[in-house]
């Protein structure tokens, strides 16, 4: 459902086309880590000005109002901030060090509430972010063959890191040109795209594969689930793998599940599988023990993290947490405590606190999307492919580090709020 009553584009909707549209240009300067902060503020500057203007009589472009979805999302991550603030007090930290970690909430945690701000306000159009994000995937779909012999070639992994790193962010990754990365294991070759590592290069190829599942152009579509794939199977993530066999099917059967016929179907089917569960199950568990064997050094690591964060969480913080993260020992590989997942990260630096402060957005949007995905609604799919989406990726990375590159799927979830809000009034109205 298009909600944009306009019949010209408003500029905010012409402003996220091209900047999605520019995504590979932008990338190949280093910008991206600079440009998903720069946008989410500035267009809700652009948003508070209407809102002040619009209010003193003048004649300006209109806003739509704040959904309740979208104020869950504001006081999450608002709530978030406070347990930063208290975590840091309560842990003695320097204000230096509570300045630094406030600026990287407002371009990581904060972006989660603003980005869904601007899709549910602004006349931003459903239409404008699956059409800019078929252009993304021709460019990846085109270069995915150079990316791939960039090794044979004897072509350096990293071309260069841009100046912008001077801005800060969470390590220099963010800001280089890298055609493609090395798995130290078995030497295999990995491609990032333009993410700051390969598993983020699957998150976005499950976004990307959303989009495209949701063009209702066909040509553009295939070429936007030919190049999603790509990112997904050449990106060797094992998360990003289950999150594309698992998320839109789990959508589509929600969206018909008004349908007698899937039910009857469903059952039918139940009913004939009985007599091989047993051989299924032992698949499935043959399957998920062949997937974790893949990076079993990566597995080995990513446990023994979370394990170290959850008991110094419960241990010596867990209200509040520690406030930042801390390096581990040498046998996780010195990682830091808390990555590679968003509620272990969560529970050690911001405590339960910052655990709440997320979850309860994340089951409001699930709620609130399913019901508007069961109304075959577009936006609501995707939308609730997005969330699902986040959700899967909460359990292998940090969410916040990579909101610069999810905001395209934010800014749809604000549309879809949009719509919640929209077929609110509309039932009010008719009683």
């Amino acid at each position: 459902m298009d909600q944009t009553a306009h019949h010209s584009r408003a500029p905010e909707d012409l402003v996220v086309f091209a900047a999605l549209a520019a995504t590979w240009l932008v990338y190949l300067v280093g910008g991206l880590y600079v440009l998903g902060p720069v946008l989410g503020v500035g267009l809700t500057g652009l948003l508070l000005a209407r809102f002040y203007v619009g209010g003193s009589g003048l004649a300006v472009r209109p806003s739509h109002s704040i959904p309740a979805g979208v104020w869950v999302w504001i006081l999450g991550m608002l709530v978030m901030l406070l347990a930063l603030e208290i975590g840091h007090a309560n842990n003695n930290l320097s204000v230096g060090q509570t300045i630094k970690s406030t600026i990287g909430w407002a371009k990581g945690w904060a972006l989660l509430a603003l980005f869904p701000l601007i899709g549910a306000c602004l006349n931003i159009r459903l239409e404008t972010v699956i059409r800019a994000a078929s252009i993304v995937a021709l460019g990846s779909l085109i270069l995915t063959p150079l990316l791939l012999l960039a090794p044979k070639l004897g072509l350096p992994e990293v071309i260069f890191v841009s100046p912008l790193k001077l801005v800060g962010g969470p390590g220099p990754e963010f800001f280089a040109i890298q055609l493609y990365s090395i798995e130290p294991t078995d030497g295999s070759t990995r491609l990032r795209y333009f993410t700051p590592w390969s598993p983020a290069a699957g998150l976005i190829g499950n976004m990307y594969l959303i989009f495209a599942l949701a063009d209702r152009r066909k040509l553009w579509k295939w070429i936007g689930i030919v190049s999603a794939l790509c990112i997904i199977v050449f990106s060797k993530s094992r998360l990003a793998i289950a999150a594309a066999l698992f998320i839109w099917p789990l959508v589509v059967a929600i969206g018909e599940a008004r349908r007698p016929g899937l039910w009857l179907l469903a059952a039918a089917g139940l009913f004939l599988l009985t007599p091989f569960a047993q051989g299924i199950l032992d698949t499935i568990d043959a399957t998920l023990n062949s997937v974790k064997s893949m990076r079993a050094d990566s597995t080995r690591v990513r446990e023994a993290l979370g394990e170290i964060a959850v008991h110094r969480w419960w241990t010596e913080a867990p209200i509040f947490g520690h406030g930042v993260v801390e390096r581990g020992p040498h046998f996780v590989e010195f990682m830091p405590i808390g990555s590679h997942h968003t509620w272990y990260g969560l529970l050690f630096v911001k405590g339960l606190v910052g655990v709440l402060a997320l979850a309860v957005p994340l089951a409001w949007s699930l709620i609130e999307f399913t019901l508007l995905a069961f109304a075959r609604s577009r936006a609501g799919q995707v939308a609730l492919a997005m969330v699902l989406l986040m959700t899967f990726y909460s359990i292998g990375e940090n969410l916040e580090i990579l909101s610069y590159l999810m905001w395209p799927g934010l800014l749809v979830m604000g549309i879809a709020s949009r719509e919640v809000a929209a077929l609110g009034k509309l039932d009010t109205a008719q009683t």
